[in-house]
């Protein structure tokens, strides 16, 4: 009993040391037992008014040991600070400022921190002068109702007068926080009285607003992108958004941050920049498609804003397709996929375009070595904006830099986009927005053989606001992708080949805030793929090639969704959502009919079955689960759990394991049933040094089904019977990914490790053939180690340097291993599909960035980067390759970029 005694006395007398008596004054009553200051200031702020502002440094390793029993702050502050040069202020709002070594001047007018009077209930924050920052605002009406009011408005960028997407906006005390959409607009509910609004522009600053919050009431803001605001003052926040956000498996990233990564020959990549992450890889160098979580890269839905991207690289590769001034951001989801977002099994990659500014017209572009680019924006009239840009390349030269260049003499490439943005604001509830993008690439190796592609993409956006708590998006619009293949080399022999995809997709989604608790998102989305798979004519009078052309196809997919973000208390936070997609495949067809129970072979074919214009050939439906959830361990430290399923109706028929122009897509059909797959989720999130360094590990586990793999020797161009020559394989992969990102500092980067695997099994009931005996093979893209490491060097504001290095595990291939003679020729025996590698993959980049003078008022701002592609030169890897010499197979490693390629390109933006 004297032991439970003893114990419980300590554990009150601990209790008593961090906690205030009740109190009905501003005075201070507690028992503080060697603590830090700034702990004992978090206690004063819980508990009082008062609200302190200081530097961390000079407060650092002071510690508070004393007794107070209703005593004055000022008295309390003048026994901590009796033996140190601290001086503190406290203005008549109670603002506590503390300095080092002179004592701060806060005898403000009275009006100064009043500016509304009566019954004002909005304050429009803008550049109105110097002390706008500290400005105390009165917003709303006072009213008795509750101890809550709700704060909405719009962020705005103080240079450009675009809005701000993906800001955060935070109260100080209570944590409460909400990012940005698209439009610049937020809405947050916290405590009334006197608070503190932070906003914090991804890649940016952390401004403030001071306000007494009455009622709901309206804050619109103003805030710099490039000016350090409040440089004296460290603001102290909770957990943001990568650790209180629901989600995992979420990036970000936005242009600005893209720019201090070296670019090969200059160009800001939003996609290379995307392989900085963790769980993100390419299966070789110069590779837009990526593969995320062990997919492949047809797995991944690109969407720019409403539209699909098919192809999305330009130059073999070598450049994204996306021009990187117009867009504001790219968010990629790993896991935690929004209900509203489906199509694909592996991942979503939402690229947000920029914008046009509302107060003049304006532009930014670049010349390089490769590219030049121009784009213009501005205001059209009162309510209606626009952005358009170009890109073009010049880019021929290039060819001399890859390996064997004196078989690509007469070689030469040439790609131009162009896309653009036009909003109209109808009224403070309707805003429409128009966006088109079209890009073409044209490249040949020799003088006979032509190769083309083309994305061409719109859409049409109506967004509602019905009232304060629901809006709605209604969208229309195509995406289509073509190519082409024109053979002259003998004009016997001319062919044009090509191949085209069209998909037409009309959505309505809608977003309502249902009280404080629950955010609802739900609506339609419905495609109608017109697909030719593939046809080939003769070129020119002379050309004797037979026509022949693949059946078209047609498709109707239809998915309906609901989701719910559910806030059950302060730790707790769980997204969860439904997506029930249903695919319809029409005539008109002709199918053959295979013996039941055989396998999909021309000799079991026991007849066909005939499907007219629209008629209903074959239909697969079936729900898509979304769940996950955050857990809050503490203010800066969070896990997170969740689990996905997808499915993908649309195949891409390829040979290689990366997107190449000659690539088809094909429909789900009879015979080939949609992709699904289930994927696990497990992360821990930590905020590190008052939020300027953030740590992830996640750790994930999925398993697909019906994967396409192809019987050896298949052909996949021109086949009308595919289903002959692929082979159902299911897919497992799992990982861990390690991330940890310093986002503050003269020395800033992130470092990203992903363990991975990415296998198939050939499903044992498959009767063609059975890859390597129907044991569990490495994938294409199965890449064990994967490392990135991005160092940033501030060495002033104007000068940046970057090293940016990465290093992965060779991908497997298939190797001959023995020739024999069979039929009267000789034939290459290979070894078990993908059972070697080739060797590790490891580079280096190095930029500088030299911005021009940061004036907010002149006629153009300027900046320059340069660099070195690949500086230790390595000559890597990206496939191997063999060619019968005097009898003998000669195995060759083909390398793209085996030596150091400088690059500069100068940058403006008026």
């Amino acid at each position: 009993m004297k032991l439970f005694t003893k114990c419980l006395f300590l554990l009150l007398f601990l209790f008593s040391s961090v906690v205030f008596a009740q109190q009905t004054s501003d005075r201070i009553t507690g028992f503080f037992p060697g603590v830090s200051l700034v702990r004992f200031m978090e206690l004063t702020e819980k508990e009082t008014s008062f609200r302190f502002y200081f530097k961390e440094s000079d407060v650092e390793g002071i510690s508070v040991n004393l007794q107070a029993t209703n005593d004055r702050l000022e008295d309390v502050l003048g026994s901590i600070f009796l033996n140190t040069d601290l001086k503190f202020s406290i203005s008549k709002t109670n603002e506590v400022y503390i300095s080092k070594g002179q004592k701060l001047t806060v005898d403000f007018p009275d009006s100064f921190f009043s500016q509304s009077t009566g019954n004002q209930s909005t304050a429009s924050l803008g550049n109105e002068d110097e002390f706008v920052r500290n400005r105390r605002y009165v917003i709303g009406v006072p009213s008795g109702a509750g101890t809550t009011a709700k704060i909405r408005g719009q962020v705005i960028s103080l240079e450009k007068g675009e809005p701000i997407q993906g800001a955060i906006v935070y109260e100080k005390l209570s944590q409460a926080q909400t990012i940005t959409d698209k439009e610049g607009r937020f809405e947050l509910s916290i405590p009334k009285g006197n608070q503190t609004i932070l906003v914090q522009n991804i890649g940016g600053y952390t401004e403030q607003r001071l306000i007494d919050l009455q009622g709901d009431g309206e804050l619109n803001m103003s805030i710099g992108e490039g000016v350090f605001s409040l440089s004296e003052v460290v603001v102290r926040s909770g957990a943001l958004t990568n650790v209180s956000r629901p989600e995992m498996g979420v990036q970000s990233l936005t242009v600005q941050q893209l720019r201090k990564l070296p670019a090969v020959m200059g160009e800001v990549d939003i996609l290379k920049g995307i392989l900085t992450m963790p769980g993100v890889n390419t299966a070789g160098e110069a590779s837009v498609g990526f593969n995320v979580r062990g997919g492949a890269a047809d797995q991944n839905l690109i969407l720019y804003d409403q539209n699909t991207l098919f192809n999305p690289s330009h130059l073999f590769g070598f450049f994204s397709s996306v021009n990187s001034d117009m867009v504001q951001g790219v968010e990629l989801y790993k896991a935690g996929i929004p209900a509203s977002l489906g199509g694909r099994l592996s991942s979503v990659l939402q690229v947000t375009p920029k914008l046009g500014r509302t107060d003049k017209i304006g532009g930014s572009g670049g010349i390089g070595p490769l590219t030049s680019r121009l784009s213009l924006d501005g205001p059209l009239g009162e309510k209606t904006t626009f952005i358009v840009g170009g890109r073009m390349t010049y880019s021929d030269w290039l060819l001399d830099y890859l390996e064997d260049r004196a078989d690509l003499g007469a070689s030469r490439a040439f790609f131009a986009d162009f896309n653009g943005t036009i909003e109209h604001q109808l009224n403070e509830k309707n805003i429409l927005r128009l966006t088109g993008y079209y890009s073409q690439d044209e490249f040949q190796f020799d003088p006979d053989t032509v190769y083309s592609y083309s994305n061409q993409n719109y859409a049409l956006s109506w967004t509602h606001y019905f009232n304060d708590q629901v809006e709605a998006t209604f969208s229309v619009g195509q995406d289509a992708y073509d190519f082409q293949v024109q053979g002259e080399d003998n004009p016997l022999n001319s062919y044009r080949y090509n191949f085209d995809i069209r998909q037409r997709f009309i959505k309505a989604q809608f977003r309502q805030e249902k009280g404080d608790k629950h955010i609802f998102s739900y609506g339609v989305h419905s495609i109608w793929y017109d697909l030719n798979p593939g046809e080939i004519a003769p070129f020119g009078a002379e050309s004797i090639v037979i026509p022949d052309k693949v059946a078209s196809e047609r498709a109707l997919e239809t998915s309906l969704f609901f989701g719910d973000e559910f806030e059950v208390n302060d730790q707790l936070t769980v997204s969860g959502g439904l997506r029930y997609n249903l695919y319809g495949y029409f005539g008109p067809q002709t199918l053959p009919v295979y013996a039941s129970g055989e396998p999909n072979l021309p000799q079991n074919i026991t007849g066909e079955q005939n499907f007219n214009s629209g008629e209903l050939v074959k239909t697969y439906h079936g729900p898509e689960f979304r769940l996950s959830g955050r857990y809050a361990l503490t203010n800066w430290s969070s896990i997170k759990a969740g689990v996905n399923t997808m499915r993908q109706n649309i195949h891409l028929l390829s040979n290689s394991s990366v997107i190449t122009p000659t690539d088809t897509w094909k429909l789900s059909d009879a015979f080939i049933a949609p992709q699904r797959g289930i994927q696990y989720a497990l992360g821990y999130f930590q905020n590190l040094k008052n939020n300027t360094i953030e740590f992830s590990a996640e750790v994930y586990y999925r398993s697909m089904q019906n994967l396409l793999d192809y019987r050896s020797g298949a052909s996949i161009v021109l086949n009308d019977r595919i289903e002959q020559d692929v082979l159902v394989t299911k897919g497992r992969a799992y990982g861990l990914e390690l991330f940890l990102l310093k986002s503050t500092g003269k020395l800033n980067g992130s470092i990203a490790y992903t363990y991975s695997r990415s296998l198939l099994q050939t499903d044992p009931s498959e009767g063609k053939e059975q890859i390597n005996r129907s044991e569990w093979y490495p994938s294409n893209f199965d890449q064990p180690h994967n490392a990135n490491i991005v160092l940033n060097y501030e060495l002033s504001r104007r000068l940046n340097t970057t090293l940016a290095g990465k290093y992965s595990t060779g991908r497997p291939v298939t190797l001959p291993v023995a020739k024999f003679e069979y039929g009267g020729s000789e034939r290459v025996y290979f070894g078990d599909r993908n059972s070697v590698r080739i060797p590790d993959y490891f580079r280096l980049d190095f930029s500088v960035n030299l911005e021009g003078n940061h004036k907010v008022k002149k006629l153009a701002h300027a900046s320059w980067s340069f660099g070195v592609y690949n500086i230790l030169g390595r000559d890597n890897p990206y496939s191997v390759y063999y060619i019968p010499e005097g009898g003998k197979l000669q195995g060759y490693k083909l390398s793209i970029f085996a030596e150091p390629i400088p690059f500069i390109t100068y940058n403006f933006r008026f």
